[in-house]
């Protein structure tokens, strides 16, 4: 019953008319991690506020589940999704660091992906991680940045994988 609506919400989310997308957004939201299996899916539809609407609902929600889809989003062709995917990471907060940190090392070269990582690691609330992606975010700020990331990330990788759980 449930999958039956979200899949309702979803086709409204979808649709041309914005207050229905925004209905249709809200509601999702307050399903929470129900929904982001569906919502991930629209991460990747063709037309711009359907992702958008998509983005901002996970941003929203927060779920670690939506870590890897919305790190692909720090590269969707709108600086919008763009942004909102970084929101949703930041809210995710500690669970995201380590699958952005490998993306990093994975493709250095992207600037999107640069760019949404940075406003990630600075705008989260770093904690006691703070000393271990201090480096990340100077090489990140670096002239050479793509040169710089990668060999970062893996020292934080590497960090964290000494901490205790």
């Amino acid at each position: 019953m449930e999958a039956r609506k979200i899949d309702s919400l979803i086709a409204d989310l979808v649709c041309d008319e914005v207050i229905t997308c925004q209905k249709a957004r809200r509601q999702l939201v307050v399903m929470g991690r129900k929904a982001v299996p569906f919502l991930v899916k629209e991460l990747g539809n063709k037309k711009f506020w359907v992702r958008w609407e998509a983005a901002k609902a996970l941003a929203q929600i927060g779920d670690p589940a939506a870590t890897a889809e919305l790190i692909k989003a720090l590269e969707d062709k709108e600086f919008d999704v763009r942004w909102l995917a970084a929101e949703g990471l930041i809210n995710i907060g500690r669970k995201g660091v380590v699958p952005l940190l490998e993306a990093l090392i994975d493709n250095p070269k992207s600037t999107w992906l640069r760019q949404g990582a940075h406003h990630v690691l600075h705008d989260m609330d770093r904690g006691e991680l703070d000393k271990v992606l201090r480096p990340v975010m100077s090489a990140l700020e670096d002239v050479e940045p793509y040169v710089e990331v990668p060999v970062a990330a893996r020292k934080a990788l590497d960090s964290l994988a000494l901490e205790p759980r």
